[in-house]
């Protein structure tokens, strides 16, 4: 069984989120419908990065690096093409003050 460390990023603020299960598809959905508490206010939701791990412990180990300074690092130059096409957004205008 495969294990997968994911990277979501939000519409809505452009925060990243790191996370790991043994079901993309499933947890992706999950985040989607509200049923994460901790991406909940942050849909909608884009999966920009994703690593396939045969175990859970090398999962886990991945998405803690992925938290590190060193893993956001390794994350900008591995992603450089894509968040160059994608800037950052700023909010303008912050509706919920």
């Amino acid at each position: 069984m495969m294990y997968y460390t994911y990277i979501l990023q939000s519409k809505k603020d452009s925060h990243l989120y790191s996370g790991f299960t043994k079901d993309l598809v499933g947890r992706f959905e999950q985040h989607q419908k509200g049923e994460v508490i901790s991406t909940r206010d942050r849909r909608p939701l884009i999966l920009i990065y994703y690593e396939a791990c045969h175990n859970k412990a090398d999962a886990l180990r991945r998405e803690k690096y992925f938290k590190t300074h060193y893993g956001r690092m390794f994350l900008k130059k591995r992603l450089k093409s894509y968040f160059t096409g994608h800037p950052v957004i700023h909010k303008e205008n912050n509706d919920d003050n």
